[in-house]
């Protein structure tokens, strides 16, 4: 009598189950908002990256308007018109008297080639500053210079809390009581004024240096979370496995532990990018951020605080329209990142 074998169908057959980012972008992508943020996002991102490679807002620095044009959308309107029609050079008649008259007529013709007329200029959406710049491409510049500072200062703060996290959270006992007293001497003195002492105390004023007053005073957080997430997996069975062949102290604190834990040092991060931009335009606005010649956010809203005595709110509503639009898109995405990553939602 002989037997037939029956195999299992190929519908039985199981497939891998998802991992934690699978399941995390599944998440996000069920959400309308979280995908809409992350969108607005990209938009500013790639806006950034335009303005570095100098493909956009390259010539912001271009005196393309009279001094505090108003926004228009149909070419220059009439009264940039008039005031440009007074502001013009007149023709003054030769005079044999003036052993001049005909180096400054050259020099006058040079500079009119050079500067096109204002009435025949593009359309200014958000109007031109004090110096004739137009506002909408300056904010695209002063975007890249914010977006930048809160990217890199934001990873330095998350690299230095997790590193600190990581040998506090592992090692325990003196090493822990030593990190956590170097903790509290940050956390008990205000925000702002630690990141308004290390400015005092760097002085020099460039993007490095908000890059480092942000991420040296911004660890703490990361620091507190990273701590936790290491005490609770250093007891585990797959990191006493790992001890059991040999594996070093380092091998398991970043080979075998940040890998389970990396989710929170992303969402720590996408949260410090919301504040340290928000700070950056503090300390610009304050006169402690970038060097003179460099634009951001925050030293357009500083020169807006000026020219709004003089009625002229257009910088102002440029500059703040756009961080609050970044800033809230980038708050929700990091809210719905927070919970698709949340291990309880699984």
């Amino acid at each position: 009598m002989t037997t037939h074998v029956i195999s299992p169908p190929a519908s039985d057959t199981r497939s891998a189950s998802p991992g934690l980012w699978t399941l995390a972008w599944r998440r996000l992508r069920a959400d309308r908002v979280a995908m809409a943020a992350l969108a607005v996002v990209l938009a500013f991102l790639l806006l950034l990256v335009l303005s570095s490679a100098g493909l956009v807002a390259a010539d912001w620095e271009d005196e393309v308007a009279v001094n505090y044009a108003p926004p228009t959308f149909v070419g220059a309107d009439a009264a940039t018109r008039a005031l440009a029609a007074a502001q013009a050079p007149r023709a003054t008649p030769p005079n044999a008297f003036d052993p001049l008259a005909d180096e400054l007529a050259e020099l006058k013709a040079r500079v009119a080639a050079e500067h096109p007329p204002l009435e025949k200029l593009t359309t200014l959406p958000f109007g031109a500053d004090k110096w004739g710049h137009d506002v909408l491409k300056k904010t695209i510049k002063g975007g890249e210079t914010s977006i930048v500072v809160g990217l890199v200062a934001a990873f330095v703060a998350v690299a230095l809390g997790t590193l600190f996290g990581a040998v506090s959270g592992f090692y325990g006992g003196l090493v822990d009581d030593l990190f956590n007293w170097f903790y509290s001497i940050f956390t008990s003195i205000p925000s702002i004024l630690m990141i308004l002492t290390v400015a005092a105390v760097l002085q020099q004023k460039g993007l490095m240096t908000i890059v480092l007053i942000l991420g040296l005073t911004g660890w703490t957080g990361p620091y507190r979370l990273m701590r936790a997430e290491y005490m609770k997996h250093k007891a585990r069975e797959y990191v006493m496995a790992a001890d059991a062949i040999g594996a070093s102290s380092w091998r398991r604190m970043f080979g075998h532990i940040l890998p389970n834990v990396s989710h929170v040092a992303l969402v720590q991060m996408s949260i410090l990018v919301v504040g340290f931009i928000k700070a950056e335009v503090i300390l610009s606005f304050l006169g402690f951020g970038v060097p003179v010649g460099t634009v951001s956010w925050g030293s357009m809203l500083n020169e807006a605080q000026n020219e709004l005595i003089l009625g002229k709110w257009w910088q102002l509503a440029a500059a703040a329209s756009a961080m609050a639009l970044l800033v809230t898109a980038f708050s929700l995405f990091a809210d719905a990142l927070r919970d698709a990553l949340d291990p309880k939602l699984k």
